[in-house]
């Protein structure tokens, strides 16, 4: 019976179902590396069912440190990439890799630490000065020491504060920014977070925000989009498809949107842009 429905089915059934399918086959997964701090405090998961709902592209998302997301990104491992190490992000743009780089946000870095605060940091907004203090006071410390963005940045803290940090109140875990709140916690030690995954952990920790406001925490994320040019096996059209999704006004205005605590994570960056090309088209 079923043999016989199918034979039946009228011609442009048919031409329509096979069209269906080919279109399907055309949207090759989108490859995305990007930072531990989007997939930790849900960001993405919060995003992207609303862009692979409206696109019609499944995003397999590979959740590391930048070091490693742009090191995929050269080998040509991934699609696209988003990141938030501005100075290793022009490096990689200066090697041809990457294309189409694109502003979509900030939050910002702040350092937290024990309620007991034992190296006294308090209420600084001088970063530098609070890990001078830190390591005074050869207060434990957990470092991410895994070539994250948040870890490019602590080195350039600590060598803001003319330290090298180093002996047994200062450990490298090579982890995650959720797994070094939690180890930070359970040793009562400091630690540098974005401050999105702090609202999303803060719950499960005891650490408070001791030190925060120094223009130098500001934390700025791109996307940028793998060559074709130097791999024309990525899925370039994909990417872009992305680009232009995280870029535009429903997702940045979602971005914008996004909270844990009733406080908002990530602030959009690429969202006045949008609004400035519609005003000048509209004129």
């Amino acid at each position: 019976m079923f043999k016989r429905t199918c034979q039946c089915l009228p011609a442009f059934v048919l031409l329509v179902l096979f069209a269906g399918g080919a279109v399907a086959a055309d949207k090759t997964p989108i490859r995305l590396a990007t930072t531990t701090s989007t997939e930790n405090s849900g960001l993405l998961e919060y995003l992207l069912p609303d862009f692979e709902k409206s696109s019609g592209y499944k995003v397999h998302v590979i959740a590391v440190g930048t070091g490693k997301a742009i090191r995929m990104a050269a080998d040509g491992d991934v699609d696209v990439i988003l990141v938030h190490a501005p100075p290793a992000e022009m490096k990689f743009m200066g090697t041809g890799a990457g294309t189409d780089r694109r502003p979509v946000m900030h939050n910002d870095f702040v350092i937290v630490g024990p309620p007991g605060d034992p190296a006294g940091i308090r209420g600084l907004q001088d970063a530098a000065t609070a890990l001078q203090r830190i390591a005074a006071a050869k207060a434990p410390f957990v470092s991410r020491g895994d070539d994250s963005g948040t870890d490019k940045k602590e080195k350039a803290l600590w060598k803001d504060a003319a330290i090298k940090p180093s002996g047994q109140w200062y450990r490298e875990a090579g982890q995650g920014m959720g797994k070094v709140l939690q180890m930070a916690s359970e040793m009562g030690a400091y630690t540098l977070t974005d401050r999105g995954t702090w609202l999303a952990y803060q719950a499960r920790t005891d650490l408070n925000i001791l030190t925060e406001g120094d223009q130098r925490l500001f934390n700025p994320y791109h996307i940028i989009a793998v060559n074709p040019a130097k791999y024309p096996d990525t899925n370039f059209k994909g990417a872009e498809a992305l680009t232009d999704w995280i870029t535009g006004e429903h997702a940045q205005v979602r971005i914008a949107d996004f909270r844990k605590q009733n406080q908002q994570l990530f602030h959009p960056d690429a969202l006045q842009m949008v609004k400035k090309a519609s005003a000048s088209v509209a004129k």
